[in-house]
């Protein structure tokens, strides 16, 4: 299958939904959106962002692991 996005004022929205309901399920599918797709999508490109820009930390497996050993370690009593 194919995705494509329609953006669309509010009022028409009846309307495309009924011209979209008579194509059956196997031809179409409605997925709604995640209601904080924008919000993750700005957060996602600020931390990409960060990342490409070198001012990140980043470990390695053996030192994340090293990390959270000790960090555990700490709450074990």
């Amino acid at each position: 299958m194919e995705a494509i996005r329609l953006e669309f004022q509010p009022e028409i929205r009846e309307k495309v939904l009924k011209l979209l309901s008579e194509f059956s399920p196997s031809e179409l599918t409605i997925i709604e959106e995640d209601s904080d797709f924008e919000n993750d999508k700005k957060k996602v490109h600020a931390a990409y962002a960060k990342l490409k820009s070198g001012n990140e930390k980043l470990y390695s497996i053996d030192e994340a692991d090293s990390i959270l050993d000790n960090t555990f370690s700490e709450y074990d009593n």
